[in-house]
């Protein structure tokens, strides 16, 4: 069974390369009674509870989005598979990057579910 959101439509924004991916990213996240939005589609007025970053560009698309107004103390996500090819699957790999949790590629529903829960957590 799948945990509920932390705080029930909280605005998750996707950034992620992949399109394939993205639209997972979308289905999941609002399956489960989250609002997620990209880079391009984040709703007026309503800042993201959390930002989920694909790790080959999280520090260059981090500053695009501080400097478009994005609250520097919203949590991040990475997730990749980068961190399984070469950075090593740690957490204090992901922390280093700005990160709360790391959730490497692949990952089934449950565990994003999971990272995107335990990010939101104070």
């Amino acid at each position: 069974m799948s945990r509920q959101p932390v705080q029930r439509n909280s605005v998750v924004l996707v950034v992620e390369p992949d399109e394939a991916i993205r639209q997972l990213f979308h289905q999941w996240l609002e399956d489960a009674g989250y609002m997620v939005c990209s880079d391009s589609t984040q709703p007026q007025g309503q800042r993201p509870a959390l930002l989920i970053l694909d790790a080959a560009q999280p520090e260059h698309v981090r500053r695009s989005l501080l400097a478009r107004g994005l609250d520097p103390s919203t949590p991040v996500l990475i997730a990749s598979g980068r961190f399984m090819r070469g950075l090593g699957a740690s957490t204090a790999t992901a922390q280093r990057l700005g990160a709360r949790r790391l959730l490497p590629k692949p990952f089934t529903r449950e565990e994003l579910l999971a990272a995107v829960a335990g990010s939101l957590d104070p």
